[in-house]
């Protein structure tokens, strides 16, 4: 079992600070077709709910704001909604993004972190593609504290067949969900095909 936890390794916007940062994942290969480095800003960001039943945003917990991805020494940015009812994404490369319209990692519902695969060159989640399950993964919170989480299912789908419910959806217990792009990338577009969802349950109770 591994943890995405780089111990500290430095973090950077070119190949090797990205592959040193995210040194902790396994290789699985192939998920993704690396080398054809996106340009096109958004389009290569998450898929946005598009229906389904969401989670109640008058459940998001007031506590606590994540801070970081242990392991990714920069801080992750917030993210909204945007009017055509699609996720905001990051700007560039880096950072990757906490969404506000759920509740923050290690509280009851679907927490959700979202990054570019690449853009003009390796992304933050260059690299989410090795995850495996039991991996865990650790976010550290405003206030210190650092709920920790199990990877449950990594998932692979096209755009088009997003799984809005497990990602955005009502459940039971506190959730983590990170998402990036994957599969092939159709140069014509400028578009990877698919969307990468890890999804994970809490491990630990923050402290």
């Amino acid at each position: 079992m591994s943890e995405f936890d780089s111990r500290g390794g430095a973090a950077g916007r070119d190949h090797h600070r990205c592959h040193r940062v995210l040194r902790s994942l396994r290789r699985r290969g192939g998920t993704l077709e690396r080398g054809h480095w996106c340009n096109c800003g958004q389009s290569c960001g998450s898929v946005a709910p598009t229906g389904g039943t969401l989670w109640d945003a008058g459940k998001v917990h007031a506590g606590p704001r994540p801070d970081h991805l242990v392991g990714l020494d920069f801080p992750l940015m917030a993210l909204g909604m945007q009017a055509d009812g699609t996720l905001q994404v990051p700007a560039g490369g880096f950072p990757a993004g906490w969404y506000t319209g759920v509740p923050t990692p290690g509280h009851l519902g679907p927490a959700i972190i979202a990054g570019h695969v690449d853009m003009k060159g390796p992304g933050v989640f260059y690299t989410l593609h090795n995850v495996v399950l039991g991996d865990q993964i650790t976010v550290t919170r405003t206030d210190g504290s650092r709920p920790v989480f199990r990877v449950t299912g990594v998932e692979q789908l096209g755009k088009n067949k997003f799984p809005t419910n497990p990602v955005y959806g009502n459940f039971d217990h506190a959730g983590l969900r990170l998402i990036t792009c994957g599969g092939s990338f159709n140069s014509a577009t400028g578009r990877y095909q698919d969307n990468l969802v890890v999804f994970a349950d809490l491990l630990t109770v923050p402290q």
